[in-house]
């Protein structure tokens, strides 16, 4: 079949091309034909029907005559005798539908624009034997012949060629109810589906634990290769995952030890018998394996003893998970907010917030560049079993320029104890740091939640607060009763010397803020004043006064020196009311009053007494 588009203008030459030595038109095209000499009245087809299906709209049939030829004698249509109709013009074709031997259809169909066009072979019939021969005319009178395969065979069904193959009778219904081969059923085909589609998942099985195996392997040695570029020379142990897995109980809730922003820390045993606190950072958390490398870096280029340390990491599963030594106190919040405990006695407070600046001077001056820690905050403070300070959380911390006094980084840290400056502009420097451990000073005198909804609006903030109350001198408002700071000269005179210190570290602006270093300084001060203090009262117990009066004019020579070689740090102090001042009077005329006593003598040449020592004398 051939398409013969509408064209009113093709001339009669163009069917020549139909024509050829082993092939033609056959009989049943019509040709429409215009400007014929011979009209055919017995061919005419309607124009209506023209130009309904044929949408010829530039032949008039009234101007020309439209007419069909077709020859039903002959096998095929000669060009030759088409020309010889007097026709100059090839319209378009009808391809009818009938038979040409009987002539008895009573179905017949059309085909607009399109040609039919036949083969055949010259000569006498050379077929297969399981082919039927048709002599056909071919173009020019000559004879040929057709070959076509019988029913059941299939193949072109010439001798010469591929000849005429049996086909099989089988169909698939016939295959499926086992009729094609007697032992062949539908449950050896589902068996046989079943066979195959299990070997394929066993292989694509297979292939996805291969290359999950490769990609765990791909993973481990870049996590190798970050911890080792991370760490530099100091070595840091990489934990399996299913050791740390082992050591928390599966991360059961029983191990729990507390939920922080970043992750959740238990607690748990790896290969000794010792306790280590395990943090699990954050799911998913984008940041994570960039804290677990900043808090690697950072932790092993410091050593502190009021640092908390670093035993190892594990990057694995897609988990990031950091083991620090376990701190069986628990945090300074915690004892704050006694959530822990009945609370700590101002010794303890006192001592542990000196621990803790020294840490922090530790890491803005010893180290460079400059470490600034960027989360101070009593639940960083970490205590361990003798009350001992340990700053942890390095997961926001940041190198500093040793060339400029502050980086340009967007504000992080806790709501409460970010430095209002550093929110403001952006300006990170070591007194970033000095303004959130004054907040945690506060935080020690007071016992008070550094953010608290329930407060007035304009006290929510704790810094607000404090700098309120320091500033009007109204500091007895706020201290914790716990503390009892009217029990004697000493803990009064401290609290309020720790209160001014504090004020002094919330200034606004960053230049007001003294160091972290001086700082440090001026709370080893005020802690080593207590040892005085001491040491006045096993004075006014003694007998013979010239054995310890040696001892205490050393001790205040000491602390006189230490004091001036500070540069005067301390020498500033709280503007007490006249009521305490009174008070304060009343207790130096009146000291064998003092509810503070020391069962066992302490000499200067031993050590000052331990943590455990205080808490047992704070609370006889």
């Amino acid at each position: 079949m051939v398409k013969l588009p509408v064209n009113c203008s093709r001339p009669i030459e163009d069917l020549k091309q139909f024509g050829g030595t082993n092939f033609g038109m056959t009989w049943r095209n019509g040709l429409l034909l215009q400007n014929c000499k011979v009209p055919r009245s017995e061919c005419t087809i309607p124009s209506e029907l023209l130009s309904a299906r044929l949408n010829i709209t530039s032949c008039d049939s009234k101007k020309e005559n439209v007419s069909c030829y077709s020859e039903a004698s002959a096998d095929y249509l000669d060009y030759r005798k088409l020309k010889n109709t007097g026709c100059g013009i090839v319209v378009s074709s009808i391809l009818i539908g009938m038979d040409n031997d009987t002539k008895k259809s009573s179905v017949m169909f059309l085909e607009f624009q399109t040609m039919e066009l036949a083969w055949g072979l010259e000569g006498e019939c050379s077929c297969d034997a399981d082919a039927n021969c048709t002599n056909v005319s071919l173009p020019g009178n000559r004879n040929g012949f057709r070959c076509r395969c019988k029913d059941g065979f299939t193949g072109d069904g010439f001798r010469d060629g591929d000849g005429c193959r049996k086909v099989s009778k089988c169909n698939p219904s016939k295959y499926l109810s086992g009729r094609c081969g007697g032992t062949t059923k539908i449950g050896v085909l589902v068996g046989g589906i079943i066979a195959g589609a299990g070997l394929m998942a066993a292989l694509a099985i297979l292939c996805y634990c291969i290359r999950r195996r490769s990609a765990s392997l791909k993973k481990r040695m870049s996590a190798k290769r970050l911890l080792s570029e991370a760490a530099g020379s100091n070595s840091v142990p990489v934990f399996q995952y299913k050791e740390i897995e082992r050591a928390t109980n599966s991360f059961s809730e029983n191990q729990m030890l507390g939920i922080g922003a970043y992750g959740t820390v238990y607690k748990g045993k790896l290969h000794s018998d010792e306790w280590v606190a395990i943090k699990k950072l954050r799911h998913r958390d984008p940041d994570g394996v960039e804290q677990v490398m900043n808090e690697v870096k950072l932790l092993s280029s410091v050593s502190h003893p009021n640092l908390v340390r670093l035993l190892g990491c594990c990057i694995e599963n897609g988990e990031q998970i950091l083991v620090y030594e376990f701190m069986p106190n628990g945090t300074l919040a915690q004892h704050l907010q006694r959530e822990r405990g009945s609370g700590l006695p101002w010794t303890i407070r006192l001592t542990i917030a000196t621990e803790t600046a020294h840490a922090i001077a530790h890491l803005h001056s010893a180290m460079n560049p400059p470490i600034y820690h960027r989360d101070i905050k009593s639940s960083n403070i970490l205590l361990d079993y003798n009350f001992n300070s340990k700053v942890a959380d390095f997961g926001l911390s940041r190198f500093g320029m040793t060339d400029d006094s502050h980086i340009s980084t967007a504000p992080q840290g806790t709501p409460g104890y970010v430095d209002p400056q550093y929110h403001q502009n952006y300006h990170l420097s070591d007194k970033s740091d000095v303004y959130s451990f004054g907040v945690v000073l506060v935080e020690i005198i007071t016992a008070l939640k550094v953010v608290d909804f329930s407060r007035a609006h304009s006290e929510i903030n704790l810094a607000a607060l404090a700098i309120d109350r320091i500033g009007k001198g109204r500091v007895d408002e706020i201290i914790d009763s716990f503390l009892e700071p009217h029990r004697d000269a000493w803990t009064l005179s401290s609290v309020h010397r720790v209160t001014e210190l504090a004020f002094r570290c919330l200034a606004f602006h960053r230049d007001m803020r003294p160091s972290m270093t001086e700082v440090a300084d001026e709370l080893e001060q005020i802690r080593l004043s207590s040892w005085a203090s001491l040491e006045d009262n096993v004075c006014m117990t003694s007998s013979v006064n010239s054995s310890c009066s040696s001892p205490r004019s050393m001790s205040e020579t000491s602390f006189r020196s230490t004091a001036t070689k500070k540069g005067g740090v301390g020498s500033r102090r709280l503007i007490v009311p006249q009521k305490i001042a009174n008070s304060l009077t009343t207790m130096e005329e009146i000291k064998d009053s003092s509810p503070v006593s020391v069962q066992d003598p302490w000499l200067s040449e031993e050590s000052p007494p331990s943590t455990n020592r205080l808490l047992g004398n704070a609370g006889r």
